[in-house]
């Protein structure tokens, strides 16, 4: 599995004693830590470690050594060693939240200008892929855009439900 172009991972410490013991923010669920693990819980671990990284609390070096043997980790225990050294994640409010500031905006949008985004988003698209194979073209997307543009804002601007900014 280990090709010649994959780097090593840095020899670690032992797992720690208490199978059942915190690590981090992975939780050994098992009472046998040779119990085989998901990928599932190896990204959760990386994303620790990406977290851990970018805090300053390890090297890039060590990052990219704990990163591969994450990814092949087989055992929870094997996990555990990764962040045994390491503080547990405090969960903060942004971390929480699955969509970032700019998708919790796209996802407030009204229905109407999701579906006129999307579509306009794929119709470009295609134009690209068009302008790519064939040689550039015509940008015909820009007269549905338009036109369903103006029908689009016509109904958010007379639309009574919609709060005043």
């Amino acid at each position: 599995m280990h090709g010649p172009c994959r780097p090593r991972p840095a020899q670690l410490p032992p797992p720690p004693p208490d199978p059942g013991a915190r690590t981090g923010d992975l939780q050994v669920r098992t009472a046998d830590p040779r119990v085989r693990i998901g990928d599932a819980e190896r990204d959760r671990v990386i994303d620790q470690l990406a977290d851990h990284h970018a805090a300053g609390r390890l090297t890039l070096a060590e990052f990219e050594d704990r990163m591969a043997a994450a990814q092949t980790a087989r055992t929870g225990a094997d996990l555990a060693v990764l962040t045994a050294d390491l503080p547990a994640p405090t969960a903060s409010p942004a971390s929480r939240s699955p969509a970032g500031p700019a998708a919790r905006r796209l996802l407030d949008l009204d229905p109407a200008i999701r579906t006129y985004l999307a579509v306009m988003a794929l119709l470009w698209l295609i134009w690209l892929a068009s302008a790519v194979v064939n040689g550039a073209s015509y940008p015909w997307p820009i007269w549905p855009m338009l036109g369903w543009g103006i029908g689009v804002a016509g109904k958010h601007r007379r639309d009574p439900a919609r709060p005043a900014p």
